[in-house]
């Protein structure tokens, strides 16, 4: 019988705050939240930011946390957009043709160019006469032509929580994600690994972009063109599999599957296909599935607005001449499904820890929601890379015919809704729409609520596909479908005969909604849709099959798991993130290990690794005889 893989634990930070319980989420509907949970989610916020949690209730300070969370233009700790640093190609002569500098004697090139004389002045310097004209790379500075972008909150310093030793910002944040996630569950570590063998537990994370800032492959690509050294960090650590890697070696000790992903801006679900097929199977019993992206950097910035893809100053202006601003709505960059220009770029590091039903049984687990399906489908043949094809229109229907053959063909018209990609650029409002309006037509729903989060905290690439997931978690716990909140209409081009799409948030009544159907479309026909059941229907599944005499058995040793979770909420609703790494500890080597024909033990672990296996093949050759 298939297992089905459970939400029990999830965390990261994006520009909304800090993911667990519901925080990031909560950031982005706070004007709708009764005053107990809004005074919570200012309180986990002004912990990140290194505010004083007791002013958490002082409006002065909630305006502050408001004006410096979500879109918005960037701020200087990220880098001056005024100044952007870059070398400025100059083509220099002297007069009458001869050009004469002084130098260092150690500054000079190893092979003179072709019409250089050089002549010693001593003390180190020589003076250097050319016949001919020469090119330098001057240092200098520029303002960039996009200054908006989802930050994370002001003050908050991934590096700073633990021994960050120079690695890129990527891996600093998939370090701060994954152990938001775990801690969010409740549960020892350590009792899980006890629970299942060592080959039964598989990470699946990865960065859609590697890490690119001069601490990885931007620092291994610019070094020697802006004069200086590589060091011996760079290639390895830009690698796009690094998060998985980090996160097996520095925070699980796992010696499992290591199964890192790339699918452009659907790499989250890349990765979360991966996942929740294993643990259908029953290859792997435990999965944490994740993303950790750094985008808000000039160079990135720069690739983007190239291609016409991002919403720059000028075309923002362009939008709102009517208002006759002297600068950009930086709070309005992105609008998905309005009068738009471009997508906003963001940061985000989002993590899922995932359970096989039994196992979240047997350990007493939270269950947040379940993923019974993951789709991907390839756009076939395209006029470019970048243009969208028909896969989408492929996986948001495989999404949600899986859903319907759990709860009902009538079900699934009046109880789901959709997180779309909706990433505000012209092209995406025509095409997404399109494809939601038309599944929605094919399977009778007749207004299907669809949400579009990067509103509020931009297009964090990789990683975004995680924070619809985390952000559709919220919905079911607070009844709140965030409303597209920067626009003031629908654009005139946006297929929506079957949809419904509003600035205002949509409220719906508890356990009204089972299903959310999680969309994501990428550069390169990287098409993912995900069906996510709620809490509630996941439980009435699992409580179906296991019976309620081990449902109860479940349900008592849940409050022990519950009441860890909720102190470690409450500690770092004062403190902030609480960053698991462990350098250099419980180091293995051959010694460690317990070989024999019928397993392997490994130090530190309750049980081994098999290896008698029955095969599946072996009946072939008995029917050969």
């Amino acid at each position: 019988m298939s297992k089905l893989p459970v939400v029990v634990g999830f965390g990261g930070v994006n520009p909304a705050g800090r993911s667990s319980f519901h925080h990031g989420y909560r950031r982005m509907v706070v004007d709708a939240l009764p005053e107990v949970k809004a005074a919570r989610t200012y309180r986990s916020l002004a912990a990140i930011m290194g505010l004083p949690v007791a002013q958490a209730d002082d409006e002065a300070q909630r305006r502050y946390i408001r004006e410096h969370t979500l879109i918005r233009k960037i701020e200087g700790n990220i880098f001056d957009v005024d100044q952007v640093p870059w070398n400025k190609r100059m083509a220099l002569s002297g007069q009458g043709g001869d050009l004469q500098f002084v130098t260092r004697s150690r500054d000079l090139p190893d092979q003179l160019p072709a019409g250089w004389r050089v002549q010693a002045l001593g003390d180190g310097n020589v003076s250097v006469h050319i016949t001919d004209s020469c090119n330098i790379l001057l240092p200098t500075t520029r303002k960039i032509e996009v200054s908006s972008a989802g930050q994370f909150p002001t003050g908050f310093d991934p590096a700073a929580l633990y021994a960050s030793r120079s690695h890129p910002r990527g891996l600093q944040l998939a370090i701060c994600g994954v152990s938001d996630a775990l801690n969010s569950m409740g549960i020892e570590w350590q009792t899980v690994m006890d629970r299942i063998r060592p080959d039964q537990m598989g990470v699946y994370a990865s960065s859609a972009m590697a890490q690119l800032d001069d601490n990885g492959f931007g620092g291994l690509l610019g070094a020697r063109a802006n004069g200086g050294r590589v060091s011996s960090k760079n290639l390895a650590l830009g690698l796009a599999d690094m998060p998985a890697d980090f996160v097996s070696a520095y925070v699980l000790g796992s010696v499992g599957t290591s199964g890192p992903s790339l699918g452009a801006c659907a790499t989250f679900f890349y990765n979360l296909r991966q996942a929740v097929n294993e643990i259908r199977s029953g290859s792997v019993r435990v999965a944490v599935v994740g993303v950790a992206e750094s985008g808000v950097d000039p160079r990135i910035i720069d690739g983007y607005y190239t291609m016409g893809a991002l919403a720059s100053d000028a075309d923002l202006l362009k939008l709102d001449a009517a208002k006759g601003l002297s600068e950009p709505d930086h709070r309005r960059a992105s609008r998905p499904f309005s009068s738009n220009c471009g997508f906003t770029i963001s940061e985000a590091s989002q993590f899922i820890v995932l359970f096989d039903d039994e196992l979240a049984m047997e350990l007493g687990a939270q269950i947040h929601g379940a993923v019974p399906d993951v789709f991907v489908n390839a756009d076939g043949y395209k006029k470019s890379i970048s243009s969208p094809g028909v896969g989408n229109y492929l996986t948001v229907a495989k999404a949600l015919a899986s859903a319907a053959g759990i709860i009902g063909e009538d079900a699934i018209k009046h109880r789901s809704f959709v997180q779309s990609h909706g990433t505000s650029t012209p092209q995406n409002r025509v095409t997404e729409s399109h494809i939601l309006n038309e599944t929605a037509k094919t399977f009778g729903i007749e207004k299907w609520p669809v949400a579009a989060i990067k509103a509020y905290i931009g297009h964090s690439i990789g990683a975004s596909s995680g924070d619809q997931l985390i952000a559709s978690l919220g919905v079911w716990n607070d009844n709140i479908i965030p409303g597209i909140s920067t626009i003031d209409h629908i654009a005139d081009d946006v297929h929506s005969s079957n949809l419904r799409l509003q600035k205002e948030h949509m409220e719906f009544e508890s356990d009204s909604l089972d299903v959310a159907i999680l969309n994501a479309k990428g550069f390169g026909g990287n098409n993912a849709s995900a069906t996510l059941l709620s809490p509630l229907l996941s439980q009435k599944l699992l409580r179906g099959r296991h019976g309620s005499k081990a449902w109860q058995g479940y349900l008592e040793r849940q409050e022990s798991t519950r009441a860890s979770a909720a102190a470690y909420d409450d500690k770092a609703c004062e403190t902030g993130f609480s960053a698991l790494y462990k350098f250099g500890e419980n180091v293995l080597d051959g010694d460690d290990l317990d070989m024999s024909r019928d397993g392997i033990g490994i130090k530190g672990w309750a049980t081994k690794v098999q290896l008698t296996r029955e095969s599946p093949f072996s009946a072939w050759l008995e029917s050969e005889k």
